[in-house]
């Protein structure tokens, strides 16, 4: 029989208390109603820092079989939450899983259960609003049609996924590890890694993603924008009353968006509901893409934990294989030329 001696029981009792401390302080942060001056900086402007999450499996586009129904109610969205989950995970069973292709639509691939449901983080729950979609306008919940131009570009972009790869730039800036394909701009849930941190200064906002790391310094000080395109694109944000609006343009268009060009320009919306909600809003527009603008919504949730370094890498050991077999390919085809004396 194990001795309990007096210092032994000092610590367990100091450790009971303060765990019950924690317990207590943990139901009251997320009870109490948030004092507005907490929810500020010290130069007074809202106060959007902290990590967020945006796991949810609402989709991004409402189901047709919901037709106009905007908002579930509280059993609805219970049940679709669940209906859900159980899809995705006979979804796993069959070796499947969703990916970002380079253009930003969702394809399946088979992967011969190198996933699981262990490796996944989707969420397991609809967005705060209970909305049948991500998409908040057109009010519809559908993203909108692609322009005629849209259609030829994206088509000669699948027929070039579709052979082998020849070079890096034929896999897809998610597969090279540059950037994530939830990271954005804008951000948008996925399979995992949905998290996101904001930083504040004075003149800066600084948008951290859990997924490959990026970071968005975003300034807020009115400098025009340069001619330079970027992977991100080139923000400026401002403040219009408690919400945080950044105007993104230049991007590259190789880190498409849902199929946008170069040409995309991306308004985003950081609101602070509450303590424990941020709402995220964007607005995409693309006249060479879609053939209006339109509009997303997304509420995050606040999470208690850090972020921790994604480190990509996998891109990169596997792309040596990738050329490697290219260039063998090549050497074959230039014997076969040489031999029919082409």
């Amino acid at each position: 029989m194990r001795r309990w001696s007096f210092v032994s029981i000092l610590v367990l009792v100091v450790s009971l208390a303060a765990a019950l401390a924690a317990q207590s302080t943990t139901k009251s942060n997320t009870t109490a109603p948030a004092k507005s001056s907490s929810l500020r900086t010290v130069d007074g402007q809202p106060d959007l820092q902290g990590v967020w999450d945006f796991r949810t499996v609402t989709p991004m586009e409402r189901p047709s079989e919901l037709g106009n129904k905007e908002v579930f109610s509280d059993q609805e969205a219970e049940e679709f939450a669940v209906k859900k989950v159980q899809e995705s995970n006979v979804d796993n069973l069959r070796g499947k899983t969703a990916s970002g292709a380079s253009n930003g639509q969702t394809t399946t691939q088979d992967v011969s259960l190198a996933y699981n449901e262990f490796w996944f983080d989707r969420g397991n729950k609809v967005v705060g609003t209970k909305r049948t979609s991500l998409v908040v306008d057109p009010p519809d919940g559908k993203i909108p049609a692609l322009t005629p131009e849209a259609k030829k570009r994206l088509d000669a972009e699948r027929i070039a996924r579709e052979r082998p790869a020849e070079g890096p730039e034929d896999r897809s800036v998610g597969e090279r590890c540059i950037m994530g394909f939830n990271s954005g701009p804008p951000m948008v849930p996925a399979a995992y890694n949905q998290n996101m941190q904001i930083f504040q200064t004075a003149g800066h906002v600084v948008v951290l993603n859990e997924m490959v790391h990026n970071a968005r310094i975003i300034p807020l000080d009115n400098r025009p924008y340069s001619n330079i395109r970027q992977w991100a694109g080139m923000s400026r944000g401002h403040w219009e009353g408690n919400t945080l609006v950044v105007d993104t343009r230049n991007f590259s268009g190789v880190t498409a968006f849902r199929g946008s060009s170069a040409n995309l320009h991306l308004i985003e919306r950081f609101t602070r509901v509450d303590k424990d909600t941020l709402l995220y809003e964007f607005t995409a527009e693309d006249p060479t893409t879609w053939t209006r603008k339109w509009t997303a919504q997304i509420p995050m949730v606040r999470n208690p934990q850090p972020i921790y370094e994604y480190a990509c890498h996998e891109g990169n050991y596997g792309m040596e294989g990738i050329l490697s077999a290219a260039r063998a390919a090549e050497r074959e085809a230039a014997k076969a030329r040489t031999k029919s004396g082409r």
